[in-house]
């Protein structure tokens, strides 16, 4: 990048740009200077194409951050754009012009204009108001444009149009400063998200490799296959699918996708396998999957967010009782306005929605994704969590430690057979096998038929002209009719002793099984006794693995409750016990298979290495497998609790003040709307704060 020096202090350097910054490329130029370690700080002034930067005053930290500077090109910046597009130096910049731009021409008007011109430009001013006003009664609504209007007419009544112009001028300048608060904690909470890895499988030649999706290129060839997330926009090549696409359509029901159909960033499939040849604009696509998110916050209210917006709807006709009942007792048109210069409406919305957007944001960057403050809501009232075990209190990487054949069967060919048959399929356990056997240089691929997934059961195919299946000893003997004599049993049994064990059998015998070593993740024990210091009262293990492997760990965990052979609809059924006696449940999982009782659940959180139909019904995503984020998460759920009843105090009783102050004549009306606009920026202002939950 080109630039020349302008200024410099230690510590401290300008540097001008051979150019403005277009405001296009403003967010990505943060996040490239965001990047450098040795720049503390930095601002950028875009009009001018300058850029001051503060560093720790030392001569090798200043020539690393200005070598830092010439190494940046277009290639640099074209790639964080597709990372990041919106811009706090953009934000801050739009709302000094327009805060300027209206300051600038009230005070033109007012000092410049004679009395029929201002009095005509505030009439003309006053539309707006006006027609807003009318289309909320209209409707059969006393809101706040109706609040507004009204106040603003009450100075024309008086003829004093003065007074209307600066009334229009603090409720645009406050309007204007509340849009850019809730705009930054919009722009805060997208770049948090945006920063939440994520990966794809990109196809070259015969194998597939994972890399992160910001590595995909147009053109690039993707696997996904059931209960896997399609990360970009793009064109199915081959296969079939059910795509769920309510992330950005609202339809809960999947639709069918094949070859020539389009689809989108941020949908997932939920049941068949497609290859998808990567569009252009995959930063775009990532970035609207991530907007649509936040925009549709509001579909996933709190009943505390939901109370607050009610009180502020239903407050306003007191507004307006209060101001009759002033205007009846003082006949003074200048108190009476003052009953309607101040409204709590403003206050009560805007510090909810931006206490919320704070928390979602602080969320995103700890590593959980919260879809709206319902979930806020339920976390903080929760006292029963129930646990999934295999990727959320186990490893999500299990290994396979023993291998039993039988019939003849040779340990390699059961791994080689059984790698061959979960190859397709996002679970922890499926992964397991696949990594043993490419450490074993086992070729396993292309030998089968058609692979039908069975959730939560297992996996059948035809290989070689046979019947083969891989599962749990449910599915194979009771699903498959599999007969498993008592000799292999009791050697199973032996040599997979506190293993979880799957079961492989081909046209109908068993020729061996596999045993997974499943470890408790680090630091699970402590979360869950930290949970049970916030005051949940049950902490539950379900799992489909044998009662021998849950006992197993369920004791490492410390979870006392467990319930071990639990089928979807067991997992389900539980659930719904829970909640009909009562209890406020949170179900933590990460698989196809929990998918039913996450949607069920009070609060379902997925685990951010299972699969996207695990993401897409729960309400709450782990982007990695730690269970303190859950701890940090409730922490998280009742300081948001705490701020919102502080600032609804608050909201409450300094409007009070300036309305009582305004009808007893002790200040103006218009120093009460302006106290009011102001007050409600600063606490707008102190709902943005981090939230202190370590």
């Amino acid at each position: 990048m080109d630039y020349t020096i302008e200024k410099e202090i230690p510590g401290r350097i300008r540097v001008k740009l051979a150019g403005p910054v277009p405001q296009d490329y403003l967010g990505a130029l943060e996040a490239v200077l965001d990047a450098c370690a040795d720049i503390c700080q930095f601002r950028i002034y875009p009009r001018i194409g300058s850029i001051a930067i503060t560093y720790e005053p030392n001569e090798v930290t200043r020539l690393q951050a200005l070598k830092y500077l010439c190494d940046i090109d277009r290639t640099t910046i074209e790639s964080a754009r597709e990372k990041r597009v919106l811009s706090t130096t953009a934000l801050s910049h739009n709302l000094l012009l327009d805060i300027a731009w209206l300051a600038g021409t009230y005070l033109v008007r007012r000092a410049l204009l004679p009395h029929p011109l201002s009095f005509a430009w505030n009439l003309l001013s006053f539309v707006p108001f006006a027609r807003a006003a009318l289309h909320s009664l209209g409707r059969g609504q006393l809101d706040v444009p109706v609040l507004d209007a009204t106040a603003i007419a009450t100075s024309f009544v008086q003829r004093d149009p003065k007074t209307a112009g600066e009334t229009m001028f603090l409720l645009q300048l406050g309007e204007t400063m509340e849009a850019y608060t809730e705009a930054q904690s919009e722009s805060a909470l997208i770049d948090a998200l945006l920063d939440v890895a994520e990966t794809a499988n990109r196809v070259e030649g015969n194998t597939e490799v994972q890399i992160a999706v910001a590595d995909l290129q147009p053109g690039d060839l993707i696997a996904v296959r059931t209960g896997m997330p399609i990360v970009v926009d793009g064109v199915i090549e081959t296969g079939l699918a059910m795509v769920n696409q309510s992330s950005l359509t609202g339809e809960p029901l999947a639709i069918e996708r094949t070859i020539g159909d389009d689809v989108f960033a941020g949908t997932s499939v939920e049941d068949g396998e497609i290859l998808v040849r990567c569009k252009s604009g995959l930063g775009e696509s990532r970035l609207r999957s991530i907007v649509s998110l936040v925009k549709n916050a509001d579909l996933y209210q709190s009943e505390r967010q939901k109370r607050r917006d009610d009180l502020a709807n239903r407050i306003v006709p007191w507004n307006f009782l209060l101001a009759g009942i002033v205007a009846l007792a003082t006949r003074s048109l200048t108190r009476t306005a003052a009953a309607l210069m101040v409204d709590y409406s403003c206050g009560l919305r805007l510090t909810a929605s931006i206490a919320v957007l704070t928390a979602m944001g602080q969320s995103a960057r700890a590593g959980f994704t919260v879809k709206g403050s319902k979930n806020f809501d339920a976390m903080c009232d929760a006292d029963t969590i129930v646990f999934d075990k295999t990727g959320t209190l186990t490893e999500a990487e299990p290994r396979v430690t023993k291998i039993v054949g039988s019939r003849g069967w040779p340990q390699r060919e059961v791994l080689r057979m059984a790698a061959c048959l979960e190859e397709h399929f996002p679970h922890p356990v499926a992964r397991a096998v696949v990594n043993e056997a490419s450490k074993r240089n086992l070729e396993h691929r292309s030998l089968h038929g058609d692979v039908e997934y069975l959730v939560a059961h297992g996996i059948v195919s035809t290989v070689e002209g046979k019947r083969a299946v891989i599962g749990s000893e449910h599915f194979v003997v009771e699903d498959e009719n599999v007969t498993i004599t008592a000799r292999q049993s009791a050697q199973i049994a032996k040599e997979l002793d506190g293993l979880s064990p799957l079961y492989l059998a081909v046209d109908g015998k068993l020729v061996g099984a596999i045993g997974i070593e499943d470890p408790v993740k680090e630091g699970v024990a402590q979360a869950v006794q930290e949970l049970r210091d916030l005051g949940f009262r049950h902490v539950i293990m379900l799992t489909g693995d044998n009662r021998h492997a849950a006992e197993r760990v369920a004791e490492a965990a410390g979870v006392c409750e467990f319930r071990a052979n639990q089928l979807p609809e067991d997992k389900y059924a539980f659930v719904e016990e829970l909640k009909a006696s009562g209890k406020n449940v949170v179900m933590v999982g990460d698989g196809v298979n929990d998918a039913p009782a996450l949607a069920l659940a009070d609060v379902g959180i997925a685990m951010g290495q299972g699969t996207a139909i695990a993401k897409e019904v729960a309400d709450i995503t782990l982007s990695d497998g730690d269970l303190s984020s859950i701890v940090n998460l409730v922490k998280l759920s009742r300081e948001l609790s705490h701020r919102m009843d502080r600032t609804f105090a608050q909201v409450m009783t300094l409007n009070s003040a300036f309305m009582a102050g305004g009808i007893a004549g002790i200040i103006t009306p218009q120093t009460s709307s302006l106290l009011h606009n102001s007050t409600t920026i600063a606490l707008s202002l102190e709902a943005s704060r981090p939230y202190a939950v370590s």
